[in-house]
C-alpha cells in the first residue's frame, strides 16, 4: 500500500506529458487509416475508425484542464482511484485496439508494406508507453501485452521462419521492457517519496519555526506574516483589522510565589482559550513572556470592544495548576486599521501606546488607542529605561518622616520615603515610578537598596528610634528578601528588632499563605511587621488574628475626618482599643492639624506622624534632631 498523496502524484505523472500522448494517438491512428484505406479490408476500416474514436477521447482526458496544488491536496482517495481507472480503462482499450489493428493487417493482407507499418506501429507505441507510463507499472504492463500479444500471436499463425523469428524477438523485446518499467517504477516510486518526506518535513519546520515552543499558538514570525498579508488584502475588501495586544497582570509574582511552571501551565492555559475563541477569525500569537496578540477581521471598529470583554472574561477564568487554581488578569490595548494605522508598524505602535495606558489606568481592563497617549506613554517608556540605570548613577535617595510618641512625645521611628531626582526629568513622583519599577521588576533590586540604606541611616542615630519600610507586593514575594534583610542588617550592624517592615492589605489578598510564611520569616529574625492603611480597601479583622502583625496603621482618611466626624472619632478609638487588646501597637498616619492631633491623644493612640510634626527630611537632619533633646511633639 502506498500513501494516498504518493498515489496522487504518481497518477498525475501519467498525465504528465501530455504532448507525447497526443503525437502517439495522431500518429498510430493515422496509420491505422491508412493501412485501412490502401487495403480496403472492412474489418480494417472498422478497427481504423474504433481506434481513431479511441484516441480522439483518451486526448481529450490528457488535455483535461490541470487542477492546482490546493485542489489537488484535498482530493480523496476514492477520487485519486476513480481518475486512474479512468486512464487505465482508456489505456487499455486503446492498446488492445492497436494490437488487433494489427493481428488483422497480417492475417487479412499480403502486402508487406503494411504489415511492416502496422507491427512497427504498434512495437513503438509500446516501448513509448514502457518509459511514460511507469508511474504506474500495471498499467504499463497491461499496455504493453495488449499492444504486443496480438501481433506475437500474427507472426507465429503464420509459421513463416522469418516470422516466427521476428515473433520471438518482440517477445524477447516486450520482456525486458517489462524489465526496464518495473525498475523505472521503483526510481520513480523511491524519489516520490523521498521527495514529500522532505516536502513534509520542511512544512513541519516551516510550521514549526511559526508556532510558539511552549503555547502551540503563532509566534512573533507567523504574526507578523499573517498581519502583513492582511494589510494587502485591506484595501477594499469590506473590514477592518482589529489588533489587541495583551500582557498578563502581576504575571512575574505568579512565578515567583508558585515556581516557573505553574507560569508555564497558565501561560499554555490562556493561549488555549485565545486560540479556540479567536484562531478561526484571524490569529493568536504569543510575542514573548506573557504578551500575546490577537488580530481579527471585523466588519466595523465598534466590534473591537466585545472582543476585548471576551478576552479579559477568558484570561480572568483560573487555570488549573496541580490541583491549585491560578488567576491572572489582563490589559489590553486595542487599535483598528486602517482609522489607527495603515501600515502594520504604525497599527503595532499604536496598540502598544494603549497598551500602557491600560496599565497606567489600573489594570484588568482594555482600552482604545487615542492620539493623545503617546506623549504620556513616551514618558513612561523613557522613565522605565533611564531607570535601568539610576541606582548606579546615585539618583535614587531617602527621606524620613519621624514618628512621634504620643504620650512621651518623643520620636520612636522614621519612615522611609523613596525619591528619584532623575538626570533627565528632574523629581520623579513616587506615584509615577514606582508602578514603573514594579512592573520591570526593578522593585526587587531598588527595594533591597532602600532597606540596606535605610539600616545604615538608622545606625547612627539613637538606639531607641526604629526605621520603617514600606515593601512592594512584589518584594514581599521575592524569595531572597529574609536574605536581602538578614545581609543589610549584618552589613551596618543595626539590631534587627530597630528594623520595621510595612505591608498594605492589598498584598494580603494575593496569596495569604505564601504572605503568612514570608511575614513570620521576617518576624523569625527579630524584625517587626505593620499593616499599613488599616480601615481601607479590603480591610478584614481576619487580619488581625492570621497574620502576625506587631503594629497597625490608621490610614489617613479617618484622621482627617476626626474634626468634623464622630464616627471616624468612633473607628479610630474602636482600633485602637482592639490593637491594645491583641498586644498591637497603633500608629495614625496624616496629621496635619492641632485639632486632629488632640483628637488622636483623647484615644490612647501610640504613635502619629504627619506634616503637621515632621516634614520628610535627609537622615542627617533626622540625626540633628534626635541630638537636641528639647524636640518634642506639637502641643
Amino acid at each position: 500500500m502506498i500513501a494516498t498523496q504518493v498515489r496522487e502524484t504518481l497518477v498525475e505523472s501519467l498525465y504528465a506529458s501530455p504532448q507525447s500522448l497526443v503525437i502517439g494517438a495522431v500518429a498510430s491512428s493515422a496509420i491505422a487509416v491508412t493501412v485501412a484505406t490502401v487495403s480496403g479490408d472492412p474489418w480494417l476500416i472498422i478497427g481504423a475508425v474504433a481506434l481513431t474514436l479511441t484516441a480522439c477521447a483518451r486526448m481529450v482526458d490528457a488535455l483535461r484542464p490541470t487542477r492546482p496544488p490546493d485542489e489537488r491536496a484535498q482530493r480523496s482517495d476514492l477520487q485519486i482511484k476513480r481518475q486512474e481507472l479512468i486512464y487505465l480503462a482508456g489505456a487499455l482499450c486503446y492498446s488492445m485496439l492497436l494490437g488487433g489493428f494489427g493481428l488483422l493487417t497480417l492475417t487479412n493482407t499480403d502486402d508487406g508494406v503494411l504489415q511492416l507499418l502496422s507491427v512497427t506501429t504498434t512495437i513503438g507505441y509500446a516501448a513509448g508507453i514502457a518509459g511514460r507510463n511507469a508511474g504506474r507499472p500495471w498499467i504499463a504492463l497491461g499496455q504493453l501485452c495488449c499492444a504486443s500479444g496480438p501481433i506475437i500471436v500474427g507472426l507465429l499463425v503464420s509459421l513463416d521462419p522469418l516470422k516466427v523469428e521476428l515473433a520471438i524477438v518482440i517477445g524477447l523485446f516486450v520482456v525486458a521492457m517489462m524489465s526496464i518499467t518495473l525498475q523505472t517504477y521503483d526510481v520513480i516510486l523511491k524519489a516520490t517519496v523521498a521527495s514529500m518526506e522532505k516536502a513534509a518535513l520542511a512544512e513541519y519546520n516551516a510550521a514549526l519555526a511559526r508556532r510558539d515552543d511552549l503555547t502551540g499558538v503563532a509566534n512573533r514570525t507567523a504574526f507578523r506574516e499573517q498581519l502583513e498579508a492582511d494589510f494587502a488584502s485591506l484595501p477594499g475588501a469590506g473590514h477592518c483589522l482589529s489588533i489587541h495586544w495583551l500582557d498578563l497582570d502581576r504575571f512575574k509574582e505568579i512565578n515567583d510565589s508558585f515556581g516557573h511552571l505553574a507560569g508555564n501551565a497558565l501561560l499554555c492555559g490562556i493561549a488555549a482559550r485565545l486560540d479556540e475563541a479567536f484562531g478561526r477569525r484571524g490569529i493568536v500569537a504569543r510575542l514573548g513572556g506573557d504578551e500575546f496578540a490577537i488580530v481579527c477581521r471585523i466588519q466595523r471598529p465598534g466590534e473591537a470592544s466585545g472582543i476585548g470583554r471576551e478576552i479579559l472574561r477568558l484570561v480572568e477564568q483560573p487555570v488549573q495548576h496541580h490541583g491549585r487554581p491560578l488567576h491572572a488578569s489582563a490589559s489590553v490595548g486595542i487599535a483598528v486599521a486602517p482609522t489607527d494605522g495603515r501600515d502594520p508598524d504604525t497599527l503595532l505602535k499604536n496598540a502598544d501606546l494603549a497598551l500602557y495606558r491600560a496599565k497606567d489606568s489600573g489594570r484588568g481592563q482594555f482600552c482604545f488607542y487615542e492620539p493623545v497617549m503617546d506623549e504620556k506613554v513616551e514618558r513612561s517608556r523613557n522613565l522605565a529605561a533611564e531607570m535601568k540605570g539610576a541606582l548606579g548613577r546615585g539618583e535614587f535617595y531617602l527621606l524620613f518622616q519621624p514618628i512621634f510618641d504620643l504620650q512621651g512625645t518623643e520620636v520612636v521611628s522614621c519612615e522611609v520615603l523613596l525619591r528619584w531626582n532623575n538626570r533627565r526629568y528632574g523629581p520623579v513622583s513616587p506615584v509615577e515610578f514606582v508602578p514603573i519599577a514594579e512592573d520591570s521588576g526593578l522593585i526587587v533590586e531598588i527595594g533591597r537598596w532602600v532597606i540596606r540604606e535605610a539600616c545604615r541611616s538608622a545606625s547612627r542615630w539613637s538606639a531607641e528610634v526604629k526605621i520603617a519600610v514600606n515593601l512592594s507586593p512584589i518584594q514581599l514575594r521575592s524569595p531572597d528578601l529574609p536574605a536581602a534583610i538578614l545581609g543589610a542588617l549584618a552589613d551596618t550592624e543595626l539590631p534587627a528588632h530597630r528594623l520595621e517592615l510595612e505591608v498594605t492589605e492589598s498584598v494580603l489578598l494575593a496569596d495569604a499563605e505564601g504572605t503568612i510564611a514570608v511575614l513570620k520569616a521576617i518576624n523569625a529574625l527579630g524584625v517587626g511587621t505593620t499593616l499599613d492603611d488599616f480601615g481601607t480597601g479590603y480591610s478584614s479583622l481576619s487580619y488581625l488574628t492570621k497574620f502576625p502583625f506587631q503594629t497597625l496603621k490608621i490610614d489617613r482618611s479617618f484622621i482627617s475626618d476626626l474634626e468634623q466626624s464622630p464616627a471616624s472619632v468612633a473607628i479610630v478609638q474602636t482600633i485602637v482599643e482592639l490593637a491594645a487588646k491583641l498586644g498591637m501597637r497603633t500608629v495614625a498616619e496624616g496629621i496635619e492639624t492641632q485639632a486632629q492631633l488632640d483628637q488622636l491623644r483623647r484615644t490612647r493612640c501610640d504613635a502619629a506622624q504627619g506634616y503637621f510634626l515632621a516634614l520628610p527630611m535627609s537622615a542627617s537632619m533626622v540625626g540633628a534632631m534626635l541630638a537636641d533633646d528639647r524636640i518634642r511633639a506639637r502641643g
